[in-house]
């Protein structure tokens, strides 16, 4: 197919969950940064998405005109084919949206004759997208890409395979081989997790697509003054997860600093925005007896959320020991904001290694309220005085959302040569 300018273009099936209407989460930034960048570099994106009711949180539709989206019905099976809360486990395997698969592949199949694409994408964690993608591939043989982020197992504790329910493992592995099978390759978010494919899955192309920021997403820089005698605000945007971020040595420092005088309400607050455990984390709060310290924010616009970052006195990043082949998506934004950042997480993670390389060495270990102490205290001191370090515009640009984009088109030229036509 040829663009208005006479240029080549060519066109990919995206199969993705996370796309708006959804609200919330850090999959719809990424492919909604694909979608936006994509077609600069020659591609044009088709997607295949739920229907608006598979959604639990809604915002407005993101209406493009320049963007093919075909919504196939998709039931939440909590939500949708539970009784009185309760439903057969077999209606989430491998995910609560498997239904999505029914309605999914014949659209896909309609979505391919009409507008014959030549690759198809698809992403986790919701790995009923890329169980719709290997059936499409299957009967298309068209190249597949699959976005997989993340790791879908994790097998290197013995003691706590990831997941931890043996038929979900099961499940995920065997999507995991199939997805080995029939791929033409594997894309992953952190040098951690390419590692670990590569070392389960050898036979398979493993590439790294981190995350990034969307430059057109953000206001222009804010004029910050010394905030010397005024209250800190410490500002953590996004989810905090009850494992994979467990604030409670964070929150037994707060404690200790409280109670020795080092801090107050009057000069230091923890805002804590659209963490979706707010009720378990009020109940903390209160058990620490740090109410004074801590607020709890509602979810807002991705917008809002930008500009409540670019405006806050430090940014806050948790990531536990259990997650070092994880980096969230948020360290991005946080890098984008020439805010300070600390990051409460374990050095010898994926994510204290991307900030080293960025130049930003404000890090504390999480699972020690002594350590998370000292970070915040020494994390403090220095963005009082304007000398937290801050990312450079160089390294900014690199990890734009153009320039992902622009990795996974070479990347889907790559799949498309490759592939016997």
């Amino acid at each position: 197919m040829r663009g208005l300018d006479g240029i080549m273009v060519r066109r990919v099936l995206m199969i993705a969950y996370h796309y708006p209407p959804l609200q919330g989460g850090s999959g719809i930034l990424r492919t909604q940064g694909f979608v936006r960048h994509l077609p600069r570099h020659g591609w044009q994106p088709l997607l295949l998405c739920p229907s608006p009711a598979a959604y639990g949180q809604k915002g407005e539709l993101d209406h493009d005109n320049y963007t093919i989206v075909h919504r196939s019905l998709a039931l939440d099976a909590g939500r949708h084919l539970a009784f009185r809360g309760r439903y057969p486990r077999w209606l989430a395997l491998p995910d609560r949206w498997s239904s999505w698969w029914l309605s999914a592949v014949p659209a896909g199949l309609r979505m391919i004759k009409q507008y014959r694409p030549d690759a198809i994408w698809s992403t986790y964690p919701i790995a009923t997208a890329h169980l719709i993608a290997l059936t499409l591939q299957k009967l298309s043989g068209l190249p597949w890409i699959a976005d997989q982020r993340d790791p879908m197992l994790d097998d290197s504790d013995s003691a706590a395979p990831y997941p931890a329910d043996p038929r979900l493992y099961r499940l995920h592995g065997w999507i995991e081989q199939r997805i080995a099978a029939r791929s033409s390759a594997v894309v992953c978010t952190t040098p951690g997790a390419v590692s670990m494919h590569r070392r389960r899955l050898p036979q398979r192309h493993c590439v790294l697509i981190e995350n990034g920021h969307d430059e057109e997403d953000y206001q222009p820089a804010t004029t910050h003054e010394d905030s010397t005698g005024e209250r800190f605000v410490l500002l953590h945007s996004g989810v905090i997860y009850p494992s994979e971020r467990d604030p409670r040595p964070l929150f037994a420092a707060l404690a200790m600093l409280h109670q020795q005088g080092m801090l107050a309400p009057r000069n230091f607050q923890l805002l804590l925005r659209a963490t979706g455990h707010d009720a378990w984390l009020a109940t903390l709060l209160v058990q620490y007896g740090i109410t004074g310290l801590v607020t709890l924010a509602p979810l807002q616009t991705h917008a809002a959320a930008l500009q409540e970052m670019q405006a806050a006195d430090g940014l806050l990043l948790l990531q536990a020991a259990n997650c070092n082949q994880q980096i969230p998506a948020k360290l991005y934004e946080y890098l984008r904001c020439r805010r300070p950042v600390l990051a409460l997480t374990d050095a010898a993670g994926d994510s204290a290694a991307r900030l080293r390389a960025c130049g930003i060495g404000t890090i504390g270990q999480l699972d020690s309220a002594s350590d998370c102490a000292r970070a915040l205290m020494h994390f403090i001191a220095l963005a009082r005085q304007g000398q937290a370090p801050l990312a450079s515009p160089e390294s900014i640009a690199l990890q734009s959302r153009s320039a992902r984009a622009g990795a996974l088109a070479t990347l889907l030229h790559e799949v498309c040569q490759r592939s016997p036509s």
